[in-house]
């Protein structure tokens, strides 16, 4: 039983430390890239917005969709960025995270000529990754909250790409926050173990797409 015990707190202490460590790296590594002010930001070309849904639990409004799209379309409107790549998931017709996206800001003043739909974007992962290998992009200012900015740059690096983020409005009511926050912590170690042990691959990627700014009228 003592045995038992000790390699309990000896697996408990190695998690422990592993999700310290990762949470560690993927936030000091890039927390330099990720700012809460557009006048920080670099002119980039394109925008990627990381997808969630439109709504909460529950049914109502999703803080974090409102967040997203109000601050892309304000650095769309500001010429911070000319074109927003808009990367979620799409299970259904009645669940779509790009048009969703698309419909927003489109209420918001941003033409649907200044917008590309990804509408393979699963997870962070597959985003970024698409972004680079089927989008071509090579810089981009990433469009989402600070606690997912920090995981989404550190994809973004390792995958060759020169990337900012701007941290959006987040929930306001401090519980709902904390949870999304905590789920967080754990998501940063998958993405290490993603990308360091299995070699994890998008779903889909396809053939190039570049988004080719200049070509716009």
């Amino acid at each position: 039983m003592r045995a038992l015990i000790g390699l309990s707190a000896a697996a408990f202490a190695a998690a422990a430390l592993l999700v310290i460590a990762c949470n560690w790296w993927v936030i000091a590594s890039t927390e330099s890239r990720v700012t809460d002010r557009a006048d920080d930001l670099p002119d980039n070309a394109v925008g990627l917005v990381l997808g969630t849904s439109p709504w909460a639990a529950g049914g109502s409004a999703n803080a974090h969709f409102a967040g997203r799209i109000e601050t892309a379309a304000a650095l769309y409107a500001s010429g911070k960025v000319k074109h927003l790549l808009l990367s979620g998931a799409n299970p259904s017709e009645r669940y779509n995270e790009p048009k969703a996206m698309a419909a927003a800001l489109k209420q918001r003043g941003v033409p649907a000529n200044a917008m590309t739909l990804d509408f393979a974007g699963f997870r962070t992962l597959d985003s970024l990754v698409r972004a680079r290998a089927v989008f071509d992009l090579q810089q981009l200012t990433i469009i989402t909250q600070r606690y997912h900015g920090y995981r989404a740059i550190f994809i973004a690096q390792r995958r060759g790409m020169d990337a900012v983020a701007i941290a959006a409005p987040t929930i306001p009511e401090v519980v709902r926050s904390r949870r999304t926050e905590i789920r967080e912590v754990f998501a940063r170690v998958k993405v290490v173990l993603d990308l360091f042990l299995t070699r994890k691959q998008p779903k889909f990627l396809g053939e190039v797409e570049p988004i080719r700014v200049e070509d716009e009228s």
